[in-house]
């Protein structure tokens, strides 16, 4: 496999408070990359700066070996690196369908229909109610929504920050399965997530975020064994 995303010593700061000190780590093709961290820890800063939402002080970003680390978010888009950020960020009064056209709108080619489809196969419920607004949907059909916009790209990195947030267990294992589903089909995931566990059963790769910087690396079954992981983040002595 090589690098198709490399963090290397990005700081980014908030005026003169630095959110991010430092953190580098790479995600290979085709792998799920996890980033852990407690609340604060610079992991959304990090998603923001890769997706061109922010500006970094000091270090660089390579996607596919070319800097993007300055590039305005619709050209990173256009790249191939897709957004879905935290909270869902939804148009509430448009209808899926609708949001699902939107996370298409830098495509000139003729498949946007064969991917809306796409979406509608793998989440069916949002197929039943394309033409309803997305504001009625649960949280967890509104996460479903947000994971099949950013899929419309047809991106080559998916990151998705806290898909798992306010959902139930059953909710929760179904995200985490299409993710896995994802990955199978080709799609290389940059995972952020407070569900620790089910991050790193999932992930190749994860990384531990403190006070923005990346404590602890390796691959995902590690850092789960790994004493100092469960103690800080599974609730273990």
């Amino acid at each position: 496999m090589s690098a198709l995303l490399e963090v290397r010593g990005l700081t980014v700061a908030y005026g003169a408070i630095e959110a991010v000190r430092d953190i580098s780590f790479v995600v290979e093709t085709g792998q799920i990359v996890c980033l852990i961290g407690a609340n604060g820890a610079g992991k959304t800063t990090t998603l923001r700066t890769i997706s061109g939402l922010l500006r970094p002080r000091a270090g660089d970003i390579l996607f596919d070996g070319q800097s993007i680390a300055n590039q305005p978010a619709h050209a990173i888009l256009g790249a191939g690196v897709a957004h879905c950020p935290e909270g869902r960020r939804l148009f509430a009064r448009m209808t899926v369908e609708e949001n699902l056209l939107l996370g298409a709108y830098t495509r000139t080619d003729d498949g946007v229909t064969t991917d809306v489809q796409r979406v509608y196969d793998l989440f069916p419920v949002l197929g039943e109610r394309r033409h309803n607004k997305a504001g009625l949907f649960s949280g967890g059909e509104q996460q479903m929504l947000a994971i099949g916009r950013a899929m419309m790209s047809r991106p080559r990195l998916l990151m998705l920050d806290e898909p798992s947030m306010g959902l139930s267990p059953i909710m929760t294992q179904k995200i985490f399965d299409t993710l896995a589903d994802l990955k199978a089909q080709g799609t290389t995931i940059l995972l952020v997530e407070q569900n620790a566990l089910a991050a790193l059963a999932l992930c190749d790769r994860g990384y531990v975020v403190d006070l923005g910087r990346t404590t602890l690396e390796g691959p995902g079954h590690e850092l789960l064994a790994d004493h100092r992981v469960r103690a800080a983040y599974l609730g273990e002595g």
